[in-house]
């Protein structure tokens, strides 16, 4: 408890310096051509900035095609600027829709990232070409390595070429920025930082922000944010409601995937609570999954009423969910 009282007290002032200034919360920070643009966060020391909230790709790609392309639409009228994929999510497609629906009209005003799930050097080459084919793009704003998996995965991918890979691809100017992601284990982050911390080659890596994280025992939040932040690395969030697993059930394409007996919303937190302590934290970006365009416009409202949570009420909130980050059963994705 006390420990991760200090650590709240040590992420207000690190998210302040995060935001950009605008005239106060709430009001819209800026203007293109597409109309008014959420507010904007720094992307680490990159001297780039993007919109607080991001779409997430894996939903556009196993959602109906039309309604993909209803939330890229639904996203950029709402003045989202960032857009987050993989290759491997739904075989391609996602990509494939990005490439057809969101790249052809909108690629100079909006910041796109896609990952490799690569083991090895061959195969990230291979996933490279395939991603910018499928986009329709001869670059991407932001490229990753994807989903790592524990400190002995992160060794086997250096061990097998990868660095080689995406630092060539950032020199070769297809990639402008590189980043790391994963969701199972917080010390797979901390083994590629200590790996390559004084190689200035990643601008970003991204995980889990949620309140569950932050009480659990094994806490990207607590354990990545600080050695993030001194790598001069951007934190982009996933997962803030736990793949939907702060919900009372995930629906997909009609069929029932899981359900639950006591979710955290609207159980023991409101999702603007789950969400208000993402944007609260360090973060440049909070990456949303939508598979219908109603959920990201609801989204899209709580960005633009976002007033930052007090150290105290972030506690509080915390101490709501503590038991069941201890039973892990709402992040069910981590392996640690």
């Amino acid at each position: 408890m006390k420990k991760r009282r200090e650590f709240i007290q040590t992420m207000l002032g690190l998210t302040a310096g995060m935001m950009l200034p605008y005239r106060s919360f709430g009001n819209l920070s800026a203007n293109d051509k597409w109309g008014k643009i959420l507010p904007q966060r720094k992307l680490g020391s990159t001297g780039e900035n993007v919109t607080m909230l991001g779409v997430g790709g894996y939903h556009v790609g196993w959602t109906t095609e039309q309604d993909a392309q209803e939330v890229i639409e639904a996203a950029i009228e709402g003045g989202i600027r960032f857009f987050d994929t993989a290759e491997s999510y739904a075989d391609g497609e996602s990509e494939r829709r990005y490439g057809k629906y969101l790249v052809p009209k909108y690629r100079d005003d909006i910041f796109l990232m896609t990952k490799t799930s690569a083991q090895d050097a061959k195969t990230a080459r291979e996933h490279l070409e395939g991603s910018l084919k499928r986009l329709h793009t001869d670059h991407l704003d932001l490229w990753q390595i994807h989903s790592l998996q524990s400190p002995e995965d992160v060794d086997t991918r250096i061990a097998n070429g990868l660095l080689d890979v995406v630092r060539e691809a950032k020199e070769s100017g297809k990639a402008r920025h590189i980043g790391f992601t994963g969701h199972q284990n917080p010390y797979a982050h901390l083994r590629m930082l200590e790996k390559t911390g004084g190689m200035e080659l990643f601008s970003t890596c991204q995980f889990p922000v949620n309140l569950v994280d932050l009480a659990s025992e094994h806490s990207f939040v607590r354990k990545v944010i600080p050695e993030a932040i001194d790598n001069k690395l951007a934190v982009l969030a996933m997962k803030t409601l736990a793949d939907g697993r702060f919900f009372g059930k995930k629906v997909m394409n009609g069929n029932e995937v899981w359900k639950s007996d006591d979710p955290v919303v609207p159980g023991r937190l409101s999702m603007r609570d789950a969400l208000f302590f993402s944007w609260s934290m360090p973060i440049s970006v909070l990456i949303t999954g939508a598979e219908n365009a109603g959920f990201i416009k609801e989204k899209i409202a709580l960005a633009k009423e976002f007033r930052k949570m007090d150290e105290a009420t972030r506690e509080r909130l915390a101490n709501k969910v503590a038991d069941l980050a201890e039973a892990g059963k709402v992040e069910y994705y981590k392996k640690v």
